[in-house]
């Protein structure tokens, strides 16, 4: 007369498992399958580590509308995106900025940079204005189709969407482009190999 509780207990034993499953963990930080983008589904295409020297400095995940494995497929992917990255260690807002602009330039061609200048004071004022990125604190770099680039702190947008398609290829190619600010962490992204920092 117990069977039908037991059984019932059982799949939702198994149904919180499976919803469990559905997390990938990085050094500690757990990044969803799925997400919604402005109202589309998103799927993690992978998921790793920044390092500076043996040190963590951030975890990312990157999603799409739908898995890629190459920049040039990220870069030609239709819909919504999202770079999520969440924070390691505590950090300077305003010299990550100044990384992100550096790296920008090492990768972006020319003309897309001189196009993307806006956009990059713009984040520059983002990152100053916030001065200081702690340990767990994170932020997300979106593209909307038809809007453009939102930064977001911790989930929340810091200003109007930057309208220039070249700031946003400018600024994922930091992370994707042919001198990516971590070459694991570009391997990560495009889901070719499991980060060393996975399980640690």
């Amino acid at each position: 007369m117990f069977r039908p509780w037991f059984s019932a207990l059982a799949i939702a034993l198994i149904g919180l498992g499976a919803a469990h499953a559905q997390a990938t963990e990085v050094a500690g930080v757990k990044f969803d399958q799925q997400i919604q983008l402005n109202g589309a589904p998103l799927q993690l295409n992978g998921a790793g580590v920044r390092y500076k020297a043996i040190f963590k400095v951030y975890a990312a995940g990157l999603y799409l509308t739908r898995k890629a494995a190459t920049p040039e497929a990220v870069m030609a992917a239709t819909g919504p995106r999202r770079l999520n990255i969440v924070m390691l260690r505590d950090i300077d807002a305003n010299e990550l900025g100044k990384l992100f602009t550096r790296g920008m330039e090492q990768n972006a061609s020319r003309e897309d940079f001189v196009k993307s200048i806006p956009g990059t004071i713009k984040m520059g004022e983002i990152f100053a204005a916030k001065k200081k990125l702690a340990s767990g604190e994170s932020f997300q770099v979106d593209w909307v189709p038809g809007q453009g680039t939102y930064i977001l702190v911790n989930g929340k947008p810091m200003a109007e969407p930057i309208k220039e398609p070249e700031f946003y290829t400018s600024l994922i190619k930091i992370w994707l482009g042919h001198h990516p600010a971590d070459a694991t962490l570009k391997d990560a992204l495009l889901g070719k190999e499991k980060d060393r920092a996975a399980n640690s």
